[in-house]
C-alpha cells in the first residue's frame, strides 16, 4: 500500500491511478501522501469534467462547487449521484461516491502543504473548466471544436499537468532537499516542462477518443497549414497528410521530455526514491513517443499503449540504474529512440 492517511484512500488510489500508482509507491514517504492526495482531488475534478453525458453548464457548476469545497471556501458539496450513474469506469464511480472522504483528508496536513495542494488544484480545475467551455457545446450537438493555436495547447498543458510539476518541486524542496536560488529557478522551469510532456503525450495518443466527443486538441491554425480540419482526423486514411504536423507535435513533446531528463539530473544523488519515481514516467513517455512515430494514431481500433510487461522491464531497469552513479542519465538518454 502507498501508506496515505487511511486504508480507504489507499484503496481509491490503487483502483484509480493505474500506472501512476507505481510512481507513488516509489516516492519518499515525506511527500508520498501530498502527491497521492492531490492526484485523487484532481482525478475527481477530471472525472466530472470528462463526463461524456450531461449538460455543459451543469458539469461546470458541479466542478466549480466541488472546487469551492476543496479550497475551503464552502462546506456544501454538490450532489454527485447522477454523475455516479453515468460513469463507465467503476473505479471512477466509486471515487465520486467518496468525495467527502477525500476532501476531508486535506485537513490532516500541515497548513503549508494544504496551501500547496489547493493552489495546484485550483490551476488544474481552471484548465478543466476551460475545456468544458471550449468543447461542451460541440459535445452536445455532435460537432467538433478545436484549440485555436499552439499557445492555447501549451497553456492547457500547463494548467492540467505543468502545474503538477511545479507542485512536485515545491513539496520536494519543502520536505526533501534544498538548492540555491539559481538552481531552483531552473528546477521549476524543467519541472513544468516535465508535466507538459506527459500531458502532450496523452493528447497525441488519444486523438480518436477525443474526436468522438467533440474535442480536438490539435490547433486549428496548425491544421490550416496542411489544409486539414478536425473532421479529417476521423479518417485513418488521412494519416499521411496529418503526419508532418503530428511529427512536429511529437518533437515538442520530446523536447519537453529532454527537460524532464535535465530535471532528474538536477536532483541530489542521495534522493534515490525521488529520482526513481521521476524516471519511470519519462521512460514510459519516451517509449510511447517511439510507438507514436511509427503507428497510425488515427486508427481508433489500435490505441498506442506501452504494455505491462514492458513497464515492468522499465521499472527493473530504473531500479538497477539508481545503484550506479551516472547510470540513470545514461539510461534516460539511451531510451529516447528505443
Amino acid at each position: 500500500m502507498v501508506g496515505l492517511i487511511n486504508p480507504e484512500i489507499d484503496a481509491l488510489l490503487e483502483e484509480t491511478s493505474r500506472s501512476f500508482f507505481i510512481t507513488l509507491q516509489a516516492l519518499p514517504t515525506k511527500v508520498r501522501s501530498q502527491v497521492g492526495l492531490l492526484y485523487l482531488l484532481a482525478r475527481i475534478a477530471d472525472t466530472v469534467a470528462d463526463s461524456k453525458q450531461g449538460e455543459t453548464q451543469l458539469l461546470l457548476h458541479t466542478l466549480q462547487e466541488y472546487n469551492e469545497v476543496a479550497q475551503g471556501r464552502s462546506e456544501t458539496l454538490p450532489d454527485f449521484s447522477e454523475l455516479v450513474q453515468i460513469q463507465d469506469n467503476d473505479s471512477e464511480a466509486k471515487l465520486l461516491q467518496n468525495v467527502a472522504t477525500v476532501v476531508t483528508c486535506l485537513e490532516k496536513f500541515p497548513m503549508d502543504d494544504q496551501v500547496r495542494i489547493r493552489e495546484c488544484l485550483e490551476i488544474i480545475v481552471s484548465g478543466q473548466s476551460l475545456d468544458l467551455q471550449r468543447f461542451g457545446i460541440a459535445n452536445e450537438d455532435g460537432g467538433i471544436n478545436s484549440l485555436e493555436n499552439e499557445s492555447e495547447l501549451d497553456d492547457y498543458a500547463y494548467r492540467v499537468a505543468g502545474s503538477v510539476g511545479e507542485f512536485w518541486t515545491k513539496v520536494s524542496l519543502a520536505h526533501l532537499f534544498n538548492c540555491n536560488p539559481e538552481k531552483e529557478v531552473k528546477l521549476f522551469e524543467n519541472g513544468v516542462r516535465f508535466g507538459k510532456a506527459l500531458q502532450l503525450i496523452n493528447i497525441l495518443r488519444d486523438i480518436p477518443e477525443d474526436l468522438r466527443f467533440g474535442r480536438c486538441y490539435i490547433p486549428q491554425d496548425s491544421m490550416d497549414k496542411y489544409d486539414l480540419k478536425p473532421s479529417d482526423l476521423l479518417d485513418m486514411e488521412n494519416i499521411d497528410s496529418f503526419r508532418p504536423l503530428y511529427n512536429h507535435l511529437i518533437e515538442i513533446a520530446a523536447s519537453h521530455l529532454d527537460a524532464a531528463i535535465k530535471y532528474i539530473g538536477m536532483l541530489p544523488y542521495r534522493q534515490f526514491r525521488l529520482r526513481g519515481a521521476c524516471m519511470l514516467p519519462v521512460l514510459i513517455g519516451q517509449r510511447t513517443l517511439t510507438l507514436l512515430r511509427t503507428q497510425n494514431v488515427l486508427d481508433a481500433e489500435c490505441r498506442v499503449k506501452v504494455l505491462r510487461p514492458e513497464i515492468k522491464k522499465l521499472k527493473n531497469k530504473t531500479i538497477r540504474s539508481l545503484l550506479i552513479p551516472g547510470s540513470s542519465q545514461r539510461l534516460l538518454k539511451s531510451n529516447r529512440d528505443v
